[in-house]
């Protein structure tokens, strides 16, 4: 039977650094009927090279790599800010964390869920310390092999950690030919585990395709306008695809109903006499 999957709007760094843009954004997902909004917190310095943070790059924080990274960071009174603000908001909120720093930072805000983006599948070390918390993690399977995601499982496995894959395709955005979909299927056969979709294409129409593959959960991007500043604005929805998004699914999930083989409803009998007058058996 197909349920409700866990609907997650992925903030990330689309806030820009700005704490009244990132509450406006909280705002919106709680407007649209989200479950959750996410976040994400990186040490640059162990995130980046230092010959690639002093590198040019033009952004509305300076002319450096460095600037446009520490630009998009939130500080610790932030997070708290963020944090005391979805309270009031009655929304969940969580964030991936892209180092073990960020990941220690993190553990004071005592989330329900952790998070391994598609990026950090392939760290080890890192999977371990994530799973070592025993909180319910999502991992993403974008930019994955196979043995990426086997290592992953059986990490959580081992550490007794509460986890479901999230199908992922790592492209910004991402065209509708390459969701493959069916993918979804293969990794709960293979894993016999828990599977979402976290997606990065333009409209509604493939998230709500995985919505009938039975996925647990669904994540997706969200901005207020897709014309900001940041890479991962196009692939995001804005108010009114969320709305359209969640809106659609309550609707798809009450189209879904009961199996009713051979029953008819009460307000069919008279219009089947109606319509079935002529005929004499």
């Amino acid at each position: 039977m197909i349920k409700k999957p866990i609907l997650i709007a992925e903030i990330g760094i689309n806030h820009n650094g700005d704490l009244s843009l990132a509450k406006e954004m909280i705002d919106t997902a709680v407007d649209a009927n989200f479950d959750i909004v996410k976040f994400q917190k990186r040490d640059i310095n162990l995130v980046y090279s230092e010959e690639l943070l002093s590198s040019k790059r033009e952004s509305p924080w300076g002319n450096t790599q460095r600037q446009q990274k520490e630009g998009l960071e939130f500080s610790e009174n932030e997070y708290l800010e963020i944090d005391k603000y979805c309270r009031l908001k009655k929304i969940g909120w969580f964030a991936s964390a892209w180092d073990i720093n960020s990941l220690n930072f993190l553990d004071k805000f005592n989330f329900e869920f952790n998070k391994v983006a598609s990026a950090m599948i392939v760290d080890l070390n890192f999977l371990e310390e994530v799973s070592k918390r025993k909180k319910h993690t999502f991992i993403s399977t974008g930019m994955s092999s196979e043995e990426n995601i086997s290592n992953a499982v059986e990490i959580f496995k081992k550490n007794n950690c509460s986890f479901e894959l999230m199908h992922c395709v790592s492209t910004y955005p991402m065209k509708v030919e390459d969701a493959n979909l069916l993918t979804i299927n293969a990794l709960k056969n293979k894993y016999k585990c828990k599977v979402g979709y976290s997606g990065h294409e333009n409209g509604v129409a493939v998230s709500l395709a995985a919505f009938m593959l039975g996925i647990s959960s669904l994540e997706r991007h969200i901005t207020i306008d897709r014309t900001m500043y940041g890479s991962d604005q196009a692939a995001s929805l804005e108010p009114k695809g969320m709305k359209n998004l969640t809106e659609t699914i309550d609707k798809m999930y009450v189209a879904l109903g009961h199996e009713m083989l051979g029953n008819i409803l009460e307000e069919e009998i008279p219009i089947a006499k109606k319509l079935r007058a002529h005929i004499k058996n």
